[in-house]
């Protein structure tokens, strides 16, 4: 779910303890998306068994347009592939979507594509922080484990004018005018700051947030550095000369 925020790999390793001591047999799987890269040690280097996520997160690194991945244990990942694909099949064949290449050339990316990530969301926080807001999670200078980035607007006009600011400084259908609406699954309006080359891609820089107090923005992504800030600072200059 957007603004999901991903679990540092302490507590991952500590919940996976309690687990593993109660049942040892138990599989634990960890979905890690928006956390990936972010820390020196992925799930699997703390006991998961296996971790998942998707190729529009992080480890795509904003050229994959679509997919998912798994790592682990090769018996796991051996009963996915199966499951996914057709028995004693398996990965041999596989549902790549043509998409190999983009893949892979994603991943290859990915590490400083997230690096910039983080940057920017620190950018955002400090920025945020000298404009007097508050409920800023995490603090600019705060360890951070995944690259999303929260902060309370504290008005349902200054979340609208903030992601409206965000799409007009976004490198992709800055034309565009968000506003908030009906979504599935969500008991209030939502608004959502999408400009970005792959619908979805949240590693690219993006918002959203409900229509009720405390009026919390869910921000995260930038491809790199330059426009992120860029899209930052355009989101708040809209919503404080408002």
């Amino acid at each position: 779910m957007p603004g999901a925020r991903a679990c540092p790999s302490a507590k991952i390793a500590a919940a996976i303890e309690t687990v593993k001591a109660a049942d040892p047999a138990v599989i634990v799987m960890v979905d890690n998306c928006y956390g990936e890269f972010t820390e020196d040690r992925e799930p699997t280097h703390v006991g998961a068994d296996i971790t998942v996520g998707s190729m529009m997160k992080n480890p795509g690194g904003g050229l994959a347009v679509t997919g998912a991945y798994c790592a682990g244990r090769a018996d796991l990942i051996n009963d996915v592939a199966e499951r996914l694909c057709a028995p004693m099949v398996g990965k041999s064949l596989g549902a790549n979507l043509n998409q190999l290449t983009a893949f892979y050339k994603g991943l290859f990316l990915a590490p400083s594509v997230t690096r910039a990530a983080l940057k920017s969301m620190v950018f955002a926080a400090r920025l945020l922080e000298l404009a007097g807001f508050e409920g800023i999670d995490p603090r600019y200078d705060e360890k951070r484990t995944d690259i999303v980035q929260t902060v309370d607007l504290n008005s349902a006009e200054n979340l609208i004018n903030f992601c409206v600011g965000l799409q007009h400084g976004s490198p992709i259908e800055a034309f565009a005018t968000p506003e908030p609406g009906a979504m599935p699954g969500y008991p209030h309006d939502e608004i959502m700051a999408c400009g970005t080359f792959t619908t979805g891609a949240t590693i690219e820089l993006s918002a959203d947030g409900p229509l009720c107090p405390p009026y919390t923005a869910f921000m995260q992504g930038g491809l790199t550095y330059e426009y992120g800030k860029l899209g930052v600072m355009t989101a708040i200059e809209n919503m404080l000369k408002k």
